[in-house]
């Protein structure tokens, strides 16, 4: 395999799995949140922290998450000093701005909705409660940025891997 498949092949695959990571916040924003916000607050406490429970695992871990920056970072290497190179270090800056947007808004929710959830134990007033503090609407509304910056993400890689595809041509 060539220098130039290579990169090619890099760049695809970065920009897949970026897409795949766009696809997830997308679900959320368009599916699961407002599906979990026609549930009583016993219901939604339990459902959320099942579901964050479940999407923590390798297959989003390394497709999604952590997949998409690292085949970023390894598609900058490889289209450095190329015209590819711009798009792809834009792409790399909106990858970091989301996971600095989860690990800042949204895993800490998380983590303290899963950390008081045992909804056979909760009383009758802590599932509300448990509810509020978590931030549903500010959770959602962060998510959104999720959504515009790994679809612009998405988007810049795809650019990238044309002009990645004429350099080889």
């Amino acid at each position: 395999m060539t220098g130039a498949t290579l990169t090619l092949a890099a760049v695809l695959a970065a920009t897949v799995v970026s897409g795949l990571l766009a696809g997830v916040y997308l679900l959320y924003a368009h599916t699961v949140m407002p599906g979990l916000r026609t549930l009583d607050d016993r219901t939604f406490v339990a459902s959320f922290a099942a579901l964050d429970r479940a999407i923590l695992n390798p297959w989003f871990m390394v497709l999604g998450f952590l997949g998409a920056p690292v085949l970023t970072v390894v598609s900058l290497a490889r289209t450095w000093g190329q015209p590819a190179a711009a798009w792809v270090a834009a792409a790399l800056v909106l990858h970091v701005v989301a996971m600095v947007v989860t690990a800042r808004v949204h895993l800490p929710r998380n983590d303290a909705l899963k950390a008081a959830v045992d909804p056979d134990a909760l009383g009758p007033a802590e599932p509300a409660a448990l509810r509020t503090t978590f931030g549903e609407s500010t959770w959602a509304r962060w998510n959104l940025v999720r959504v515009v910056t790994a679809v612009a993400a998405t988007g810049g890689l795809g650019w990238a891997l044309v002009l990645t595809g004429r350099a080889t041509a």
